[in-house]
């Protein structure tokens, strides 16, 4: 008798019981790398056109983190084909975080730069959709959905294999469109889409982690830009107001609006929740990480020029300043978006921040950092005191 084959065995729908597990984790460093790439990317043009280009292939990476976290949480990804998939999209990763300093200035010799980058970004769309569609298995409208992203991914992937070919000035705008397209799509189809979040402990923790690796990137920052220069007062006063300005973005997250938007997303079933996991995680997030990288790049620019007395200059005091304002307004839109009121003292904050990039230019760098981080510290002790039982009410019950 000619032997049976045996049926593929369908992927492990997760379920509220779900939770993060060690291959996730070890997923995310690759993501590590590649955060700490784009800060060496627009450290090393520092340009208002690198800072652009570095932020598009942020976009990118988000883009390719953000469609696994979804796929995590629907299956075990830890486990068979799941486990041997997330592999391959961990290697294709990893050589485009490789790629990202020819990114977009194809060094002599070797393969082209661009063009590595951009087939290995396909490749983890690619392979997203295909093991997604795997892990909906009988979940009709779930495959349903993740069919409809096919669109976007196919179009997007294509700007940017297209981008990456034309080169040129026009390269950064192919890519910033390809990102735009791939996320605009998906987000039109999710409206009332057919997206399945299993485990809401899951899914916050998730996106948590995100935040903390950018995170650890902004203290790596530090370190990277003293490391040519000997131990100083001056580099330790850096490195004091480096971590502290860290601190206090990690404050202004953790402390208390990410327990309250965990217990929110929690209650909700069903497509209100899918949802809320789009707009507010998906994509208002992105701001989050966008404004710690930003203002990790400006810290290493002041780390790295800490003895000068010459202007700290307007690329370094956009990313510093705005950067730390783009963080305070994703902070505010991602809390009304879960259900609360607006945010006040973070939007005033923003604007204090908006408003010091052009005061904070003419400084010397130190004192810029100085000035950035004396305004976080004032928020948070601001924030703490005015919200002091509401914040002891919210972690009492964490």
């Amino acid at each position: 008798m000619p032997l049976m084959r045996r049926p593929l065995r369908a992927a492990r729908v997760s379920d509220e019981s779900h939770r993060v597990t060690t291959f996730e984790l070890f997923f995310d460093l690759v993501f590590v790398f590649a955060f700490t790439q784009v800060t060496a990317f627009m450290a090393h043009e520092h340009s208002f056109l690198g800072v652009l280009q570095g932020v598009v292939i942020l976009g990118l990476l988000w883009w390719s983190w953000v469609s696994y976290s979804w796929l995590s949480n629907q299956t075990h990804v830890d486990e068979g084909i799941m486990r041997f998939g997330l592999s391959a999209v961990m290697i294709a990763m990893f050589i485009a975080a490789l790629a990202i300093p020819e990114a977009f200035d194809d060094l002599d010799g070797g393969l082209s730069g661009p063009l590595v980058l951009a087939l290995a970004y396909a490749v983890v769309r690619v392979l997203h959709v295909t093991l997604y569609t795997y892990a909906a298995g009988d979940d009709a409208p779930l495959r349903r959905q993740v069919a409809k992203t096919t669109v976007g991914m196919i179009a997007g992937s294509a700007l940017i294999v297209t981008g990456a070919l034309v080169g040129g000035s026009a390269q950064t705008w192919f890519w910033l469109a390809g990102f735009g397209v791939d996320a605009g799509i998906t987000y039109l189809t999710s409206a009332r889409g057919n997206w399945r979040v299993h485990s809401a402990a899951h899914w916050t923790e998730r996106y948590g982690l995100v935040v903390i690796l950018a995170l650890g990137e902004s203290i790596v920052a530090i370190g990277v830009g003293a490391a040519q220069e000997p131990v100083s007062v001056p580099i330790l006063l850096g490195a004091v107001f480096g971590v502290a300005l860290s601190v206090c973005l990690w404050w202004l997250h953790f402390d208390v609006t990410a327990i309250a938007a965990e217990h929110r997303f929690a209650a909700l079933r069903g497509q209100e929740r899918a949802r809320l996991a789009v707009d507010a995680y998906t994509y208002l997030h992105l701001p989050l990480v966008a404004g710690i990288v930003l203002a990790a790049l400006g810290v290493e620019d002041v780390l790295a020029h800490v003895y000068e007395t010459e202007d700290f200059g307007a690329v370094g005091s956009v990313a510093l300043c705005g950067g730390a304002g783009l963080y305070l307004l994703g902070s505010a839109a991602f809390w009304r978006r879960v259900g609360g009121g607006w945010k006040r003292w973070r939007l005033g904050g923003a604007v204090v921040l908006l408003l010091l990039i052009p005061v904070a230019a003419p400084l010397a760098p130190l004192a810029a950092l100085a000035l950035v981080t004396a305004v976080a510290v004032l928020l948070v002790a601001a924030e703490s005191t005015r919200y002091a039982e509401v914040r002891a009410a919210i972690r009492a019950h964490h």
